[in-house]
């Protein structure tokens, strides 16, 4: 039977939010709050009338109790019709590059033809939780039956009970493996002989990168300056974490986080939490011809892959070659790339795999090593060490981002990979339009 040649998926617009570090410009902004902004940016600046929409999906690793369905409350405050469904996805840091995943597996299910999508986390509003005492507390003072019964419980009650379960760090923790994400890095870099000078040069050059960037007006086209609730005065129309004056030397002074007698991540070489969103408006190049929307790029193949949730930080190299494979291209073809900095240790861990014949055969199951990828090419505008990580978020910055580099340069192919938290990888082949 002939194979059937994949509907192309086109991207006709993005934007985001400014990435702003956790408790600072955007700590009061909840994740719906977030991308109901990018939503109703996106549909004003295209003048699309939100009807032709046939699906909205999101992204988001914590969403607020108060709005679960983050999708479906950002769709209808950016004035998405009632009659639009909306569903949230959750594959940890690559919640919002599933997102696209399924807009295109809808796509060639037939199941729509125009999908906006994106991801969305409000890092600061991660909550404290109660711990199992404080909630067994609270059971039995409500199922005490008189003033008799209530005393008695909450004669019972001790300092203990108030000591909070933290969500972030929580979900920052492998219910697997036992270990945290900053411990997972440690063992990825060391398994490849990344050490502590490596990583901070590579966290400096990430700040370096970004800043130019910055002053270039690069970022200008991808972001939408945001009121910032709850008093919605002034606008906040820049990244915030990245550290111009940042040097090798202020960063050798940093002291381990996670491994703190022989590991090397630092808070300078790991990414910063973060809050923001990001979305795009994805149809198939037949509707955006029809609605008069001239495509940015294709995305020409995804993939995903499992790996050990101990090296999760090595996921990029597990997706990759299903990404290349579904698009029909080689390595060797891919222009420009943008590798989630989750971990400066990660990503040069990372590199190092893609040219490792054994790594390659015995662990991703090739024949041989994937190639060499030009560092130059890789993460030119910075990443996440320098403009944060805003959980469900990045993989769709990092694929808007690839975006406009690809057009910014009149290159033809990118790659957009990352790790996620719990032993995955997720990546997505772009073609410039």
């Amino acid at each position: 039977m002939p194979r059937t040649e994949p509907k192309q998926l086109a991207i006709v617009a993005g934007l985001r939010t400014p990435f702003c570090k956790a408790g600072t410009d955007l700590r009061q902004a909840a994740a719906a709050d977030l991308a109901s902004h990018v939503f109703r940016e996106i549909l004003d600046r295209t003048a699309l009338d939100p009807a032709h929409i046939d699906e909205v999906i999101l992204g988001c690793g914590g969403p607020d109790a108060r709005e679960a369905n983050v999708a479906r409350v950002a769709a209808l405050r950016a004035g998405v019709p009632q009659a639009v469904p909306a569903f949230t996805v959750q594959r940890n840091c690559a919640s919002g590059m599933e997102a696209i995943h399924q807009a295109w597996l809808r796509l060639q299910a037939g199941q729509g033809e125009v999908f906006l999508v994106g991801g969305a986390e409000s890092m600061s509003r991660y909550p404290l939780l109660m711990n199992d005492r404080m909630q067994g507390f609270f059971e039995k003072l409500a199922r005490a039956k008189n003033a008799w019964q209530r005393a008695r419980v909450t004669a019972g009650f001790r300092l203990g009970h108030l000591q909070p379960r933290v969500a972030l760090q929580e979900g920052l923790t492998d219910p697997v493996s036992g270990l945290m994400m900053g411990l997972t890095a440690e063992r990825v870099a060391r398994r490849f002989g990344v050490g502590r000078q490596a990583q901070d040069e590579f966290a400096l050059r990430s700040h370096q990168r970004a800043a130019a960037a910055a002053m270039a007006g690069r970022f200008a086209a991808e972001i939408a300056p945001m009121a910032a609730p709850p008093r919605f005065t002034g606008l906040v129309a820049e990244d915030n974490g990245i550290r111009k004056g940042q040097s090798v030397a202020a960063l050798a002074k940093l002291r381990p986080v996670f491994d703190k007698r022989e590991g090397d991540v630092t808070v300078g070489n790991a990414c910063q939490i973060t809050d923001g969103a990001a979305a795009l408006l994805l149809m198939s190049t037949t509707r955006a011809e029809q609605l008069n929307l001239a495509p940015l790029a294709i995305v020409r193949g995804l993939g995903h892959a499992g790996l050990a949730p101990s090296e999760m930080g090595l996921g990029p190299v597990h997706a990759t070659p299903r990404a290349l494979e579904s698009a029909g291209v080689a390595l060797d073809a891919i222009d420009l790339w943008e590798i989630n900095e989750a971990f400066a240790g990660q990503v040069l861990a990372c590199l190092r795999a893609f040219a490792d014949r054994d790594y390659c055969r015995n662990e991703v199951g090739l024949q041989d090593a994937m190639g060499e990828i030009d560092a130059d090419t890789v993460n030119v505008n910075g990443g996440a060490i320098a403009l944060g990580h805003p959980i469900a978020a990045s993989g769709v910055r990092i694929v808007l981002t690839l975006m406009h580099e690809l057009r910014r340069q009149q290159a033809r192919l990118g790659l957009a990979t990352m790790c996620i938290g719990g032993g995955q990888g997720q990546a997505v082949v772009l073609e410039a339009a």
